[in-house]
């Protein structure tokens, strides 16, 4: 069974930092793009950002710039990090990979940012 598993979420303050972690099966995510999604309360799902098998990244505009992408397939593992988090970042966030065509996703981590 294929599995993704984020963790990380938590409560911060705006300005505050954050870095979520999705692990996963490098081997099985070889050739996919690997993708963070996020879901605020009332809202439909979004694409955060997402990155390629060749290594190239792509944001959404409500992110860029302060969100960063990486992979380290030696440890099975995908990163969204998290800065300058404003309100509006409130969501829970979803790891996804993208291989030929079929969609595979975590189950989620909640991120709040709050005073």
């Amino acid at each position: 069974q294929v599995q993704l598993v984020e963790s990380g979420g938590g409560v911060v303050q705006p300005g505050g930092s954050l870095r979520l972690s999705c692990s996963f099966s490098a081997t099985f995510f070889k050739y996919a793009t690997m993708n963070w999604y996020r879901q605020a309360p009332g809202k439909e799902r979004e694409l955060v950002g997402m990155l390629t098998n060749g290594g190239s990244t792509d944001y959404a505009d409500s992110v860029r710039g302060r969100f960063t992408i990486s992979r380290n397939d030696a440890k099975n593992t995908m990163y969204l990090q998290m800065n300058s988090l404003k309100p509006d970042d409130t969501a829970v966030y979803y790891c996804n990979g993208d291989r030929f065509g079929v969609h595979y996703w975590g189950q989620g981590t909640q991120v709040t940012v709050s005073f």
